[in-house]
């Protein structure tokens, strides 16, 4: 049986020519957009903005008091193995992984792993990619094993924590500190190489317990201040001489990312290096010889 179509009183006034057009040429944004138009953080608002996903915009996610978080390394766009070794690459996994838990001052308790192989790789490769990924001690509990055609690896860290800070609670009047020096991976990439991400579970216990905000520098100092100051709705300003350069790097290797260090809005900075303030108002400043500097970062998708 068809629907009976509503009386004109019931559809309300007709649509003039110009608005069905308007409409229509917006469907067809909606539809031809790509991922490249927006960038790893335009595709989560367009989720968020669909009610499609929910609190993502932190580093893990609280479920019934476990902390869990989940990332994935795609062989060609996160590391190439002329550059490292299997068992680099799974410390790599796992320390991407539990940066996020060390960003949310949790203690990890497991991971959960899944490896996407050619069906012609090495057993014995496999194997040292596995030591690597228990170095850390965080015992793996399950996970999935499938063929695919490029390596790809995909780590779920669950952990507990007193104290989920989160990146929305900055203040005007906040120092912003680093756990440790940045631009190591980025001067490494520089040199054909690469460095084993650090590991500061300590040191995000310890933030935890106090900071306003809180979070890890996964993608670039500047990507990643510029997370921080959207969620909190403050500005912040960085003084590009008071950040901490690992060795060997440039103030241009603070935009290459991986650098997990863990990112902090604090009222008193303790033992923490100050690379800069909170203010009231919006975006980032970064300031060399106190004058306004560019500083890019990392986007998927761009």
């Amino acid at each position: 049986m068809r629907p009976t179509r509503p009386s004109a009183s019931a559809r309300g006034p007709p649509a003039s020519r110009s608005s069905e057009r308007q409409l229509m040429q917006q469907r067809w944004s909606r539809r031809s957009m790509q991922l490249s138009d927006l960038g790893e953080d335009g595709l989560l608002r367009e989720l968020q903005a669909r009610k499609l996903v929910h609190g993502i915009t932190n580093d893990a996610a609280l479920v019934s008091g476990l902390v869990v978080t989940q990332d994935a390394l795609v062989e060609g766009v996160h590391f190439r193995l002329d550059r490292l070794s299997w068992r680099d690459l799974g410390w790599r996994a796992a320390a991407v992984n539990l940066s996020d838990l060390a960003a949310s001052g949790a203690a990890p308790e497991a991971l959960v792993v899944t490896l996407g192989a050619p069906a012609a790789t090495d057993l014995a490769d496999v194997i040292e990619l596995y030591a690597g990924i228990a170095e850390p001690g965080v015992p793996v509990v399950g996970g999935d094993t499938t063929s695919a055609p490029q390596l790809v690896l995909s780590v779920t860290a669950l952990g507990r924590s007193a104290r989920i800070p989160g990146r929305a609670g900055a203040q005007p009047g906040d120092a912003l500190v680093v756990t440790g020096p940045l631009g190591g991976a980025g001067a490494a990439f520089r040199r054909d190489g690469c460095v084993r991400p650090p590991l500061r579970l300590d040191e995000g216990r310890e933030l935890a317990a106090h900071a306003h905000a809180l979070m890890d520098i996964s993608d670039g100092l500047g990507v990643d201040c510029g997370r921080l100051a959207a969620a909190s709705g403050c500005a912040l300003v960085i003084e590009l001489a008071d950040v901490p350069l690992a060795e060997g790097a440039e103030i241009g290797d603070l935009g290459f990312g991986e650098d997990y260090e863990l990112l902090a809005a604090v009222a008193e900075p303790g033992r923490f290096p100050v690379v800069g303030r909170c203010a009231a108002g919006a975006g980032v400043t970064f300031l060399r010889d106190g004058q306004p500097a560019e500083l890019a970062g990392w986007q998927h998708f761009t």
